[in-house]
């Protein structure tokens, strides 16, 4: 599962999740913007930045990553993308870096020299198998719970997660963006599942009306991520004819589009050249 993916659009949705997960005030998400920010010299880009109000100038800025393998280089690649955005941009304001780690085990430690971040709290670490049960409960932590949910507990959490949506978020658009959102999780966390057992494993019955579905079924986009069987033709406006797995890669842009992911995010998300995303961005607007 893109779990990385799943985490930038959440805080993209609930930016008040990290001030949660930190033990701070979620009043606090009003005063950041969420971003995703291109270290241009270098071409990288750093995935989680959470960036306050310029007329709050003591407020910090946040470096989030999201983390559920093991890698060595985890730690001397992170700060070091964090260093060069501080000698490019030059903010003259605290900085804090926060790893989410998907477990405890996983994390192998903080380099030596690295070490007095976490003396001086400026590197702080979440395990998200080891949430505070004195943590409140939202929606965004109940989806975060989902995400690391073995499948017999994923099965009774995601019915609640709907009705919680619906019962707390009143702004249709928003509430269907968050639904949305579930089911995308519930795709990805369950790769080799055909439609109908996602069906009848989270006994949803609202499955087949939702937008989400419809879309899904008539451009051959769930049965592309459900079953890999990508089909269907892109006519017209693109050159040539794009078949099989090429077509149904290009018949999720949509998708993803609403979930608010961006053009580099999508082309990342399904291995294609940002040119051949943009290309089929714009054939659909004409």
């Amino acid at each position: 599962m893109k779990t990385d993916k799943i985490f930038y659009t959440l805080f993209q949705v609930f930016p008040e999740l990290l001030f949660q997960l930190l033990g701070q005030s979620p009043e606090l998400a009003q005063y950041y913007q969420f971003n995703s920010i291109e270290i241009k010299e270098l071409a990288f880009r750093l995935d989680g930045v959470f960036l306050p109000d310029e007329n709050r100038p003591d407020d910090p800025i946040y470096f989030v990553e999201v983390q559920f393998q093991k890698d060595e280089e985890f730690y001397w690649r992170f700060i070091t993308e964090i260093f060069l955005y501080l000698n490019q941009y030059k903010p003259l304001r605290p900085c804090y870096a926060v790893v989410l780690w998907g477990s405890y085990n996983l994390d192998e430690g903080l380099p030596l020299p690295y070490q007095d971040f976490l003396v001086n709290q400026r590197l702080q670490k979440i395990y998200l198998d080891q949430i505070d049960p004195q943590t409140p409960r939202s929606l965004g932590i109940g989806i975060i719970q989902f995400i690391n949910a073995p499948p017999l507990e994923a099965t009774q959490q995601v019915p609640l997660l709907i009705n919680q949506a619906k019962e707390e978020i009143t702004e249709p658009l928003f509430q269907e963006k968050v639904i949305e959102l579930i089911e995308r999780i519930i795709v990805y966390k369950f790769p080799l599942k055909t439609r109908q057992e996602i069906e009848a494993m989270f006994n949803l019955v609202e499955w087949k009306q939702t937008r989400f579905y419809q879309e899904a079924k008539e451009e051959g986009k769930l049965e592309g991520k459900l079953e890999g069987k990508l089909e269907g033709k892109l006519e017209g406006k693109l050159e040539g004819k794009l078949e099989g797995k090429l077509e149904g890669k290009l018949e999720t842009i949509s998708s993803f589009l609403r979930l608010g992911l961006t053009p580099e995010q999508i082309a990342e998300e399904l291995k294609l050249d940002l040119t051949l995303i943009n290309q089929y961005i714009s054939s659909q607007g004409n």
